[in-house]
C-alpha cells in the first residue's frame, strides 16, 4: 500500500488560482485548486507546478492554503501561450521542476498530472523520481475532434499532436482517472487504454462555499431588483459551449411567450467582452448574433468572475443553461446544483450523469433552440416545480463534496506501488444517483 505524504500536482498550461472564464481557465483550475486544498487539510504536502506567465524568476504562491502551494516555473516566453505553443517548452519545464525539487531537497510519493501537456512532463519526472503517475485529462482531444468532424468521418485513430500524446500517456501512466463512466468508455474505445488502469472518480464541489442562499439575498448582493429573473451561463466563450443556442432559444421565447422575458436577463460569465474586435472571434460572433436577434436588453456579457462571486450568481439564477456540444464533466453544473439551482443541459459527458431530467433539471438535445426554449419556459412558468428541482439538485450535489471525493482518490492511490501500477480491483467511485 502506497503511503502519501507529498504530492507533485502538475497543471502546466494554466494556474489553479486564475480567474474562471478566461481562454484556458475552467473546471480543471477549480479541480486542481480545491483538491490540493483538501489534501493539504489532511496534512499532505501538495506542490502545484504551473508555467509562469510573468517574471522569469521562480515564484512560489502560498495562497492555496495549509500545506499547499503553487510554484510558477518558466518555460518559453513569459506570456500566455496556447497548448501547442507550450509543447516545445515541456522539456524545459520538466527540467525546472527537477531542479526546484533538488534545490529544496523535496521527495514526492506521487505525481498527479492534469491535461495532456502535464502528462508529458510527468513521464520525465517519473523516470527521474521513480514514483507512480496518476493522470487526468479533463478533456479528450479525440472527443473534441469528433464533435468538430462532419457526420460520417472516422476518428478511431489519433490524428494530431494532442491525441497522439494522449494515447501514449494512457499506455504508460500508472493510473488513469476518468471523470465519468462515459469518459472511461471513450478512453477504451478511442484510445484502446488499458482497462485495468482506469478508475472513475468524479470532480467534487466545495459545499462550504456553494450552498443554497435565499434568492432575494443573492439578488441584493448583486444589486438586482427582486422582481428580476435571471438565466445564467458560466464557461469559456468557445463554439463547443453552444451559447448561440441559448440566444436562439431566447429569440423564440421573445416571439412565442413575450410575457416571460419582460423581466428576464441572460447573464453570460466568461471571456472578455471589452477585448478589441478580432481578439475573440466567438465573442464577436455572439455579440453580433445578440444584435441580429434583438436581444440587447436581455443578454449581458459579464466577463470572467472568480468563485467568490459565482455563488450569488448561481443562487440568484432561475436556472443554469449548458447546451454544450461536449463536456467532459461540467463542473459549473455541479456548483449551481449545490446552490439549489436547477440545470438545463445537453445530455453529453458528465452532464448526462449530473443532470437527471425532471428531477434536478432538464436535458435538451444538442443544438435544438426550440427544445431549450420549452425547458426555459417550464422553469420560468412553474416556480413551485422549479423550487423542487433546485432542492433535489442541492441534495444530490452534497454527494460530491470534496472530502468525499478526496477519500475516494486516496483509496485508489493506495493501490499503487513502486515503480509501476499493480493490477488490482479498484472501485468505481462515481456516486450513484
Amino acid at each position: 500500500m502506497l503511503e502519501i505524504a507529498r504530492i507533485a500536482m502538475l497543471s502546466v498550461h494554466t494556474c489553479p488560482l486564475a480567474a474562471l472564464g478566461g481562454k484556458k481557465t475552467g473546471g480543471m483550475n477549480v479541480y486542481v485548486r480545491e483538491l490540493s486544498r483538501e489534501f493539504g487539510r489532511r496534512g499532505i504536502q501538495v506542490d502545484v507546478f504551473t508555467r509562469s506567465q510573468g517574471s522569469c524568476a521562480v515564484h512560489i504562491n502560498q495562497m492555496l492554503g495549509e500545506n499547499a502551494r503553487v510554484i510558477h516555473l518558466p518555460a518559453g516566453s513569459q506570456t500566455p501561450l496556447d497548448p501547442d505553443q507550450i509543447y516545445p517548452h515541456l522539456a524545459e519545464f520538466a527540467q525546472n521542476v527537477l531542479q526546484f525539487a533538488a534545490a529544496h531537497d523535496l521527495h514526492y510519493d506521487l505525481i498527479y498530472s492534469h491535461y495532456w501537456l502535464s502528462g508529458i512532463v510527468a513521464h520525465r519526472l517519473r523516470a527521474a523520481w521513480r514514483v507512480p503517475v496518476v493522470q487526468m485529462f479533463h478533456t479528450l482531444g479525440m472527443m473534441k475532434d469528433r464533435i468538430a468532424q462532419p457526420p460520417g468521418a472516422s476518428m478511431l485513430q489519433p490524428a494530431d499532436l494532442r491525441s497522439f500524446n494522449e494515447a501514449d500517456i494512457m499506455s504508460w501512466a500508472d493510473l488513469l482517472i476518468a471523470a465519468t463512466p462515459a469518459e472511461r468508455a471513450q478512453m477504451l474505445w478511442l484510445y484502446r487504454a488499458p482497462r485495468s488502469r482506469i478508475v472513475v472518480v468524479p470532480p467534487g464541489v466545495n459545499t462550504a462555499h456553494f450552498h443554497p442562499i435565499e434568492p432575494a439575498v443573492a439578488k441584493a448582493a448583486l444589486g438586482m431588483p427582486l422582481d428580476q429573473k435571471m438565466l445564467l451561463f458560466v464557461g469559456r466563450i468557445e463554439p463547443l459551449k453552444g451559447v448561440d443556442t441559448i440566444l436562439q432559444a431566447l429569440a423564440l421565447l421573445k416571439a412565442q411567450r413575450p410575457e416571460l422575458i419582460r423581466q428576464l436577463t441572460l447573464s453570460i460569465i466568461g471571456g472578455d467582452p471589452s477585448a478589441a474586435q478580432g481578439e475573440n472571434t466567438e465573442m464577436d460572433r455572439l455579440k453580433a448574433l445578440r444584435t441580429a436577434l434583438g436581444l440587447e436588453e436581455i443578454v449581458v456579457f459579464l466577463g470572467a468572475r472568480d468563485q467568490a462571486a459565482l455563488r450569488e450568481y448561481y443562487a440568484a439564477a432561475e436556472a443554469l443553461i449548458m447546451p454544450s456540444d461536449y463536456e467532459s464533466f461540467g463542473l459549473v453544473a455541479l456548483e449551481a446544483m449545490a446552490c439549489g439551482t436547477p440545470v438545463i443541459a445537453s445530455a453529453v459527458g458528465g452532464l448526462a450523469f449530473l443532470v437527471r431530467d425532471g428531477v434536478n433539471g432538464y436535458h435538451v438535445p444538442v443544438r435544438d433552440p426550440q427544445a431549450l426554449a420549452e425547458k426555459i419556459c417550464a422553469v420560468l412558468s412553474a416556480p413551485e416545480q422549479r423550487a423542487q428541482l433546485g432542492a433535489n439538485a442541492a441534495r444530490e450535489a452534497a454527494e460530491y463534496a470534496w472530502p468525499r471525493i478526496a477519500d475516494r482518490l486516496l483509496s485508489v492511490f493506495s493501490c499503487l506501488a513502486l515503480p509501476i501500477f499493480v493490477s488490482a480491483s479498484l472501485p468505481n467511485a462515481f456516486p450513484q444517483g
